[in-house]
């Protein structure tokens, strides 16, 4: 179906498999954990659940903006590899640990700090049950925040090196340790929410210090030489700042968008209310291949942008979409396919599983063709420093399309919960058009000259 790649081009077909199955495997790993943590957390109590539906939906807002920085120092490294500078490499990668944890540490002492503005005022009239819930996994789980920035961090630096089976053990083994902890402190000492909390935050210690010594390795292309003499420099923090700050932004607004949406469905009665959820559940794995072979394509593209060679990013972007297209529509079948089963599972009422059914059936067709368009491509624009350009494209399409639409035609023109889906794919259909234009010009080649040197500060 694709072309032979040439043998001068970086990466072979074999380099992308090797890069791009493992971060599959660690997506549905995350989904998979994902899942099973909610099931364990509701044999505690409904309480509990509500509790870390809300503690979680806080952590992503705020974790977007490390994982963001991460994004933008693996990109940053990346393209000193792509123009054979290993060195500046290795000095960029102590920089993004060093401001990915101090990053990951002022969010967490504000999280101590605004603890009780968080839980009285941001969650507001909340059952008093569910906040002493709140509270317990909120102190508990903050205190994680770092060590997962560390990991983060060195899983950017990681992929960036075209190794993404390294991040991917560690995960296995974080995530392994977070479901049996569970078990042992949930079923076996019936500790309750703080059951829920100590493994996830023990998980995330041991692979943020693990990714620490991980890094140290002087076998490895990029890695750190001594913790002890790192030292801050600021032009090599400000060229990550510059690719991650904007994806920080774009990110968070995105979610904020989510939350907005999420409030307006919840005005529409259980059966909407359960419906969104489920669906939201299904899509997730869907889509999780595409997202694999997303970040695939920040690594590959990065070190094509360092090269100076807009021809090979040009051309791994096309096949990337290209397998990213397959991705989705395999794994759309697959839940197609099963989705009666699926409903069946959840025990859904008739009228919750006809609008589940109805909503799943549209938005595998808007997936199958604009889904990979509109995600998947913009990551090789990242890759090129055009983060700017990306953030006001999304932050304009959320505000528009995600949430003026889903009020428009979920609640003034009464078609509730699928109005909101439709809403949704509008977004996804804009962001496509925008990208994919962008692409095909050649004004993103600026902001890749821009920042392709890095210069280290005297």
């Amino acid at each position: 179906m694709n072309r032979a790649i040439p043998q001068n081009y970086i990466f072979s077909n074999r380099d992308l498999k090797r890069l791009i199955i493992p971060l599959m495997i660690e997506q549905f790993l995350a989904i998979f954990v994902g899942l099973s943590d909610s099931i364990m957390v509701s044999s505690v109590s409904e309480a509990a659940v509500s509790a870390v539906s809300l503690i979680d939906t806080l952590m992503v807002l705020l974790i977007n903006v490390f994982t963001a920085l991460a994004t933008g120092g693996a990109i940053v490294a990346g393209q000193a590899l792509g123009r054979k500078d290993p060195e500046t490499g290795c000095k960029i990668t102590e920089q993004l640990v060093m401001l990915s944890f101090f990053v990951a540490l002022v969010i967490m002492i504000g999280i101590f700090v605004c603890k009780w503005f968080i839980l009285h005022v941001v969650f507001g009239q909340i059952e008093p049950d569910v906040m002493e819930n709140c509270n317990t996994y909120l102190v508990i789980v903050a205190l994680s925040i770092p060590f997962l920035a560390l990991y983060n961090a060195g899983a950017g630096v990681h992929r960036a090196t075209g190794d993404s089976k390294t991040p991917m053990r560690l995960s296995l083994i974080m995530n392994g340790i977070n479901l049996v902890g569970n078990a042992i402190l949930i079923y076996g000492l019936n500790m309750g929410i703080a059951g829920a909390a100590i493994p996830t935050t023990v998980s995330r210690m041991f692979a943020g210090i693990m990714m620490l010594y991980l890094l140290k390795n002087p076998q490895k292309i990029l890695h750190v030489s001594s913790y002890q003499k790192m030292r801050p420099n600021r032009e090599l923090m400000g060229q990550i700042a510059r690719v991650g700050i904007p994806y920080s932004m774009e990110s968070s607004l995105f979610q904020l968008g989510k939350v907005l949406v999420f409030s307006l469905v919840s005005t529409f009665g259980t059966t909407a209310i359960t419906a969104n959820a489920v669906c939201y559940k299904m899509s997730d794995f869907i889509i999780l291949g595409g997202q694999a072979v997303g970040f695939a394509l920040s690594s590959v593209a990065a070190q094509c942008v360092g090269a100076g060679d807009y021809t090979q990013v040009r051309f791994y972007t096309k096949r990337l979409v290209g397998y990213s297209y397959a991705a989705v529509w395999t794994l759309n079948a697959v839940v197609l396919l099963s989705l009666p089963l699926l409903l069946k599972l959840y025990h859904l009422s008739p009228e919750t599983a006809e609008l589940s059914t109805h909503i799943m059936y549209f938005h595998a067709i808007m997936v199958m063709t604009v889904w990979p368009l509109s995600w998947t491509t913009p990551n090789a624009l990242r890759a090129a420093s055009d983060t700017p350009f990306c953030m006001k494209v999304a932050m304009g399409s959320v505000i528009v399309c995600r949430v003026f639409f889903s009020y428009l035609l979920g609640k003034y023109m009464n078609l509730g919960v699928f109005g909101i889906w439709i809403a949704m794919t509008l977004d996804w259909a804009f962001r496509a058009l925008v990208f994919t234009l962008r692409f095909r010009g050649t004004k993103w080649y600026a902001s890749a000259e821009n920042t392709k040197k890095a210069k280290l500060a005297p």
